[in-house]
């Protein structure tokens, strides 16, 4: 505040000076720990704005199956609906168990961070996503998915972690920040996971709303990034990992053209990423780089970063659906 020649005093004004020392001051605060509360309430805040957009968007009239083509069919109002074929897509927000992360190039450079705490900002571009599609047996009772993850993971490079290992031949101190290692740690562009899943629908609440659980497995596919804080070169590519398996428990929310969910998923992906010091560029490249490079023999570079990502993850999403078309009763 400053003083007027009458003592009065008068606001501050908003000078650009000024902005930028208030703007220095709060990109220095740190950032607070992310906590499976925060990242409920995120996945809570994502999934019910997804579901209001999409209901607003479809149309209004709710699925008569149970009734018109359930009676057409001799099938009771709890039973699941039959053969049916349906593409969707979906949001929401992850949480990541804090787990150790491992890089390992030869005996004088092999350091572990201990317990990394792993950020996933679902709302920040690129946006956590999913896309899926399903096929429903004859009884409408069993079923399979192919489904396709984008989740992130962030190392946040101000996080103080456990460390054990050694650095260039010299042992690492008992703790520090992970910026002390890594100029880099994330899986941003994609902690990726394309998975083969087998569902089961349980009898009908209602009319409407559909019970279902499943589980799949299949292979991660995120796109690295890593760099040594002393490292020039980077790791940034779209890669194989490993395997990843899930179980998941939803509710379908049966509409007239199509249906909304919500979802529950437990995730685990094993990954074992070569740090191979290369720019990558789009996907099937990546891939073939990555597997040119395993069937010559050749270890990458900078040796294999490791950990695993065990996961809540809560989703919400739309479903497009497909019937083939009965036969008129005669």
């Amino acid at each position: 505040m400053a003083t007027t020649a009458h003592g009065a005093t008068a606001p501050e004004a908003n000078t650009l000076e000024t902005c930028l020392i208030k703007s220095g001051a709060t990109a220095g605060a740190k950032r607070p720990k992310q906590t499976f509360a925060q990242a409920l309430e995120q996945a809570a805040a994502i999934v019910a704005a997804g579901t209001l957009v999409v209901m607003a968007a479809m149309p209004g009239n709710r699925d008569e199956v149970g009734k018109s083509s359930a009676a057409a069919n001799g099938l009771t109002a709890t039973a699941a609906p039959g053969r049916e074929t349906t593409f969707g897509a979906y949001v929401g927000a992850p949480y990541h168990y804090p787990s150790d992360f491992r890089l390992q190039t030869d005996p004088a450079n092999d350091v572990t961070l201990k317990k990394v705490e792993w950020y996933t900002n679902p709302f920040n571009n690129p946006l956590y996503y999913g896309a899926r599609i399903q096929r429903w047996s004859a009884n409408g009772t069993t079923g399979a998915m192919i489904d396709f993850l984008h989740s992130k993971a962030f190392a946040p490079k101000d996080q103080n972690v456990k460390m054990e290992g050694m650095l260039d031949g010299k042992p690492v101190p008992e703790s520090g920040k992970i910026g002390d290692v890594f100029q880099k740690l994330e899986f941003s562009h994609g902690h990726n996971m394309l998975t083969l899943n087998g569902l089961l629908r349980f009898a009908r609440f209602s009319n409407v709303i559909v019970p279902y659980a499943g589980v799949g497995a299949g292979v991660s596919l995120p796109h690295s990034e890593m760099q040594r804080t002393t490292d020039k070169g980077r790791t940034y590519e779209y890669q194989y990992t490993g395997p990843t398996a899930q179980a998941l428990f939803g509710l379908e929310f049966r509409l007239r053209s199509g249906s909304i969910f919500l979802e529950y998923k437990f995730t685990i992906a094993d990954y074992r990423a070569p740090h191979t010091y290369r720019d990558g560029s789009l996907f099937p490249i990546d891939m073939w780089s990555q597997f040119s490079r395993w069937w010559s023999g050749n270890e990458p570079p900078g040796g294999w970063g490791s950990t695993r990502l065990t996961s809540h993850q809560v989703i919400g999403g739309f479903l497009v659906r497909f019937a083939p078309e009965t036969a008129a009763a005669p």
